[in-house]
Parts: structure tokens; sequence; C-alpha cells
């Protein structure tokens, strides 16, 4: 049998705060927050999006290429396990400490401003190097910023990248290639992303409904969430995951969730659960009409429609890349620090989709029917790229 996996530390920034405890305070309240009215992203609209308002580091002694608000984000979220990472070095050695981390956006945030410079200056401005819209810009500046040695790649698979890297950091464990690794996701607002899904048709302006007969579209959110994984005992356990491609469409999930359905099978399989066994499920829920109706198919084929089941980005917004971290670390509060054993709320409307399998979605101020030990948290991208993940209170954590 492989050796398990475990979630030692977490670091979390997101719309509802910034750190366990506010991130927690937000989570369980018993009214809805985290997102805000914004009319700066798209010249004549308001929107609501899960800005961060938390303060930033200063990046500005850092290289030019790691500097950039996704990378604030993830030194937000890296500080708050920094103890943990460095005890890791000092156990392992750094280079028996890897990162992977998973985005979408990277630096595009601080291209967008350098070409509107360009074009007016005919020079690119000196505070943009190329180097911040690459990809690897989020593993190079969590490598560089913890002292970590060991391999060190992103993942950028659209909305299922957070959770692929963990998947993607338990394979290192497993495989003994390292014994720790830094794992998780960061995503920055920037125009580019929320025009493109403007152009898809797929923005709410109010605060999405997932799985309402009303639903309207998704709310972009940013954010980071970082993780410390490795062989020795933690508060909750990578028990599996499982993932797939169903490469359906460009944009659009396979309606009949065939692919939701292999990755959330091959993740119970892993885990060496039944159906029965998961307590609650944090749903990718994006709140648009295709995602949502695909999704309550396949949870209902594998789950039934009685488990305990929210998509919590009505409070965050859809962090894309960062989102499946972003819900792990979500799950991770429920399972950890969560000693009422309240479940994660469902904010909508309360107006069921009559054309959808009906799901037990959570009601504000739900205890779990027993103490909360086994979740799922599903992520479902743009090309049929699905994650989920396991989790699994540890016994006696």
């Amino acid at each position: 049998m492989s050796a398990p996996i475990f979630l030692n530390d977490m670091g979390i920034v997101c719309a509802l705060g910034a750190g366990r405890a506010p991130v927690a305070a937000g989570l369980f309240a018993d009214h809805p927050g985290g997102l805000s009215d914004c009319d700066d992203v798209l010249p004549g609209r308001t929107l609501a999006l899960g800005r961060v308002h938390a303060t930033l580091p200063d990046l500005s002694a850092l290289p030019t290429a790691l500097r950039g608000r996704n990378n604030a984000l993830l030194d937000l979220a890296l500080e708050q396990i920094a103890p943990a990472v460095q005890s890791a070095i000092e156990r392992y050695g750094a280079g028996r400490v890897a990162v992977v981390i998973g985005t979408s956006t990277s630096g595009i945030g601080e291209t967008e401003p350098a070409l509107r410079a360009r074009e007016e200056s005919g020079r690119w401005p000196d505070s943009f190097a190329y180097g911040q819209q690459e990809m690897g810009s989020a593993a190079a500046f969590v490598r560089h910023r913890s002292g970590a040695t060991g391999p060190a790649w992103t993942l950028s698979t659209a909305c299922s990248s957070g959770a692929k890297a963990m998947a993607s950091a338990a394979r290192l464990l497993r495989a003994g290639i390292v014994d720790a690794v830094i794992a998780g996701g960061a995503d920055s607002l920037c125009r580019f992303t929320v025009a493109g899904f403007n152009a898809l048709e797929s923005i709410s302006t109010t605060r999405c409904l997932p799985f309402s007969a009303t639903r309207a579209g998704i709310n972009i959110g940013e954010g980071a969430a970082l993780f410390l994984l490795t062989r020795e005992p933690g508060p909750v356990q990578l028990a599996g995951w499982g993932e797939s491609s169903d490469a359906h469409h460009m944009s659009a999930p396979e309606p009949s969730g065939a692919g939701a359905i292999a990755a959330m099978r091959e993740a119970l399989q892993r885990a060496g659960w039944a159906p029965t066994d998961v307590d609650y499920i944090n749903l990718h829920g994006t709140a648009t009409r295709h995602n949502d109706a695909m999704e309550s198919r396949a949870v209902h084929a594998v789950l039934g429609g009685q488990v305990a089941a929210s998509s919590t980005k009505p409070l965050t917004g859809h962090a894309l890349g960062a989102s499946g971290a972003i819900e792990a670390a979500l799950c991770w509060i429920a399972l950890a620090e969560n000693p009422a054993g309240r479940l994660p709320p469902h904010w909508w409307d309360g107006q069921p989709d009559p054309e959808l399998p009906a799901l037990a979605l959570v009601a504000p101020g739900t205890l779990a029917v027993a103490s909360l030990q086994r979740v799922l948290s599903s992520s479902f991208a743009f090309g049929g790229s699905n994650a989920v993940l396991a989790l699994q209170r540890t016994p006696g954590a």
C-alpha cells in the first residue's frame, strides 16, 4: 500500500480574507460576504467580483520578473506556512522540497498596463519584464521565496490547475523523489480574463446562484492557497485524487458528465472509499447553465442526491487556476478547524432548476449529521480537464 500523503499546513488569501481564521469566519458567517461591486474592470459595467482587499506584500526588492499581483498573493499565502516550510527544509534539505503551483493568469495583470504604456510611448516601461507573464513565474517565485531547491513547476489547465497541482505533488511524494512539497494555486483579477468570460456571455453582474433556475453566470475572483504536503502525519490527509480529460469542447463541458464521473470515481477508488463514505462535496458550481447541468448529473450518478453539497463560489468568486486550491483549503478548514462540525453553506435564491437532478444543497448554519470526516472537492475546467480531491480528517489530529 502506498504511503499516505498529508496536508500538514495551509495558507490562504481570497475574497473572504487573508489567513485561516478570517476566512473561516467568512465561510461560516450567517450572511454571504466576500464579493464586492467593482466598476474598474470592464468599462461601463459594475460587476460582482471576488477581489482580495488585504494588504499584499511589497515585492519591489525582488527581480522585476518575480514581481506582480499573482506572486504577491502567493507570498501572502506562503507567509502563513513559512515556519512549517522552513522546518521541512531543515529536516530534509532544500533539495528534497519541491514546488508545484497552478495558475492561469500569471502576470497578465502587469502586461495589460505595460502594453498601454508601450502604445503611448513606444517602449516598454522599466517596471515590466516579459518574465512576469510566464506561467512558470509562479513556481519560480515560491521556490525563490521559500528557499526550496527541489523540482519546481507550474501547471496551467485552466480551472483544474490548483487541484491538479496537489495531485502532482502527491505523485512526487509517493515516488520518493522528494520529502515535502509546497503546492497550491494562485490567480489574480485582470481585465483580459473578465472580458473573455464576458465575451462568452458567462458573467453575472450580481452574486452568482449555482444550481438555481435563475442562474446567470459566474463571478470572477482571485486569491491563492498553498499547502505543505509530506508523508508525515498532519491534520488532513489527501486520501485520493482523480483526473480525467474528456476533451469534449474548448469551453463547454461534456453534457452527460462522463469526464467528471470518471474523475470522481477514480478519487473514491484511490481513497478506498465507497460513495456512502463521503460526508460532503464541495461542488465546482460555477452557476453557468452548462456546467451546473453537467455537474448535477455527475454527482447524482456517483454519490446520489443525499450527500451534503455546496458551491462556495458565491463567497470567493471563481478564482480560475486557483479555485481548486482555494476550495481544498476551505475543505481543510471544515475538517481541521471546525469543532462545531459546520458545513460550508450554499448561498443562492432557493429556486431549484426542475431540469436538473436534485442535490442536497447545504443551507447556511447546517451542521454535519455526524462528525465531518471525508469530503470531495471538484474542479472542472475548459477543455474537459477534470480533477477531484478526496480529503480526510486525520484521526486524533
